[in-house]
């Protein structure tokens, strides 16, 4: 093949993530000597060349409107060469490569209502789904909670004044969006009732196979109701999880009495000193009470507030729990003991050793 063939060019796939580096990342990719927090919401990377990249965080919704888009980007062509990027947990962080830009952008995010921090030994933003602003199975909101919590801890945010990293998620339901449970703390919208079928119309708006295979406890089966074909469901069997509505909208799980928050605690992703870890069951219910949910606020707050008087230095809050013991941390939150604390063992997989973090 003739070597002064022209490159194929094609819109299949994704552009390579090399277009969008800024060009200081590219001048020095994978010779970075170190990095070091400068102070709350700061930090810089040193390269080899001597190069240094400087890193400004702010907390930012995720759902954001266009005119916030855009006040970011004219400080981003303002003082870090239109260089910003969006961090998996919905932070704004702007790339500068001069140092004397840092205080000037920071001054202005503050006047326009931005905290600065989420960096080092604090909480990072809560990163969460969508509620109900759009999300068909949600038993919780996500936007409404998360705004609560963060005002609530806010300083949590723009200081390093905890042990340790803290890391909130929330999901509005367990269903698809549930992966919450690597986090310090997990907010998680739980539905309570299975759910209500209606009979008439099921089998002219859903197929009866596809309804069945969807319960990942086989708690569906067919059946016939007044000589329509249709579906039941084995309650014992139902653990709430939606997935039913997702195919079928005649099976509907949403009940306003019923549906609320749970919280969880004790998740973490790292390596560091202790082998990643899954959150676990710390309050079973919580009722929603929007728009302010100040019993969810309430419990948040102070399991933050506890670890952080009683951790040690760098400690997480699920090595804290595990240092202190599970009967000491009901004792010290004031949480009851309830059924749903008990692990019977139905899928005794969520509590095997998954990890491949091995040590010898």
């Amino acid at each position: 093949m003739s070597q002064d063939a022209k490159k194929r060019v094609t819109d299949i796939g994704p552009p390579h993530y090399e277009k969008f580096l800024p060009e200081m990342v590219k001048k020095n990719y994978g010779k970075w000597l170190y990095h070091e927090i400068l102070k709350p919401g700061v930090m810089v990377h040193v390269a080899e060349s001597g190069d240094k990249l400087f890193t400004v965080r702010t907390g930012n919704p995720r759902l954001v409107s266009i005119h916030t888009i855009r006040d970011m980007c004219t400080l981003a062509d303002k003082y870090s060469n239109g260089n910003l990027r969006f961090t998996s947990r919905n932070n704004i962080e702007f790339l500068l490569t001069d140092e004397a830009n840092i205080d000037p952008l920071i001054a202005d995010l503050k006047a326009m209502g931005f905290p600065v921090g989420g960096i080092g030994n604090a909480i990072s933003n809560i990163v969460h789904t969508q509620g109900w602003v759009h999300c068909h199975s949600a038993a919780t909101d996500a936007s409404g909670i998360v705004k609560n919590v963060m005002d609530a801890l806010c300083d949590k945010f723009e200081s390093m004044s905890l042990p340790g990293k803290l890391r909130i998620a929330l999901a509005c339901c367990l269903n698809m969006c549930g992966a919450v449970h690597c986090s310090d703390i997990a907010i998680l919208g739980v539905h309570r009732r299975p759910p209500r079928i209606n009979h008439g119309i099921l089998s002219n708006i859903c197929e009866i196979p596809s309804v069945v295979a969807s319960c990942p406890t086989a708690a569906i089966r067919p059946t016939t109701v007044n000589g329509k074909q249709s579906v039941e469901v084995n309650e014992d069997q139902c653990m709430f999880c939606a997935n039913c509505f997702t195919v079928c909208p005649a099976m509907t799980l949403s009940d306003p009495l019923n549906d609320g928050v749970s919280i969880w605690v004790g998740g973490k992703v790292s390596n560091a000193r202790h082998e990643p870890m899954f959150s676990k069951l710390a309050v079973p219910f919580i009722p929603n009470n929007p728009p302010y949910w100040p019993e969810v606020v309430e419990t948040v707050s102070k399991l933050v507030e506890l670890w952080a008087a009683n951790a040690h230095k760098y400690e997480r809050m699920g090595e804290w729990i595990e240092r202190i013991g599970w009967p000491r941390f009901f004792e010290l939150t004031g949480i009851e003991f309830q059924k749903e604390h008990i692990d019977d063992f139905k899928h005794a997989g969520l509590s095997f050793k998954r990890s491949a973090h091995l040590r010898f």
